[in-house]
């Protein structure tokens, strides 16, 4: 569940960057007291996502308009198919159609993009993640959108959880130093994940007692070894460089995660048009 709070500061934000101090072109051109319809539609298969934050989009701006849906969340949506139609002021929902379609496009395209992953590995043990690489201010949408796609999240924050990368061991020394040190502070039902470039690393983790290993930029025979040395006694997360043309081969090596920074980072925006409808 996304924080309504959230949301509606995210709304604020995004209307004031577009709007500014008012809609010149349609105060000027629409009668103010002009009435629209527009019509959402999809001209392309996908995976439907931010469909309520643009609703809800359309209604800050033109109270009291009739926002019709025959979709939802989550949904897999063919091209060509009406969403549904919003109708009301034409200054306010003019105003806003292309702020909602930001928002609806961007995530849709997280979903989309999520799905084609998971579709990939269907069949084996491996679930996809997704990451911290999100765009400033969006991850709770973002990470929204991927959780439709058929992904679970990861952190969500820094204060989400304990992550011991390579930085962190360079700077304390050692991975079992690390890890005895986020022992000593953190609370019982939080997890202490190892990040490890080297089978000797995964072996340090192990021993040291990490309750997650991360398994950074290894190759497939590295993370088949990295399986066999944990003998599942924690959970191994494969990230690093995947790809749609990869994430198969890795699920195959017996892995419990594997993330993807692509998801949320550079999916592409998918093709839903909002557009008015004439009546003759």
């Amino acid at each position: 569940m996304i924080d309504p709070l959230v949301v509606e500061e995210l709304i604020d934000s995004a209307l004031a960057e577009d709007i500014g101090f008012g809609d010149l072109t349609s105060e000027l051109v629409i009668p103010a007291d002009a009435r629209a319809e527009l019509a959402l539609s999809a001209r392309q298969d996908f995976v439907l996502a931010g469909l309520e934050v643009a609703a809800q989009i359309f209604r800050r701006r033109a109270p009291g308009c009739v926002v019709e849906l025959r979709v939802k969340e989550g949904d897999r949506v063919k091209g060509g198919a009406v969403m549904g139609k919003v109708t009301g002021p034409a200054r306010g929902l003019l105003a806003v159609e292309r702020t909602a379609l930001n928002f609806l496009q961007h995530l849709s395209g997280i979903a989309t993009l999520t799905a084609q992953y998971v579709e990939r590995i269907a069949g084996t043990r491996a679930v996809l993640i997704d990451t911290r690489k999100t765009t400033p201010g969006l991850r709770a949408l973002e990470k929204h959108a991927a959780q439709l796609g058929g992904a679970r999240n990861h952190r969500l924050r820094l204060d989400d959880g304990v992550l011991i990368k390579d930085n962190h061991i360079s700077v304390c020394g050692s991975i079992t130093a690390a890890v005895q040190r986020a022992r000593a502070g953190t609370p019982v039902l939080t997890k202490i994940e190892v990040e490890c470039d080297t089978l000797a690393q995964v072996k340090e983790a192990l021993v040291s007692g990490a309750d997650m290993i991360l398994l950074d930029n290894m190759s497939l025979e590295e993370m088949r070894d990295a399986v066999a040395l944990s003998a599942g006694r924690v959970p191994l997360e494969a990230s690093g460089g995947v790809r749609l043309e990869t994430v198969r081969a890795i699920a195959e090596t017996g892995v419990d995660f594997i993330s993807v920074g692509r998801i949320t980072q550079s999916a592409p925006a998918v093709d839903i048009g909002l557009d008015a409808v004439i009546r003759t």
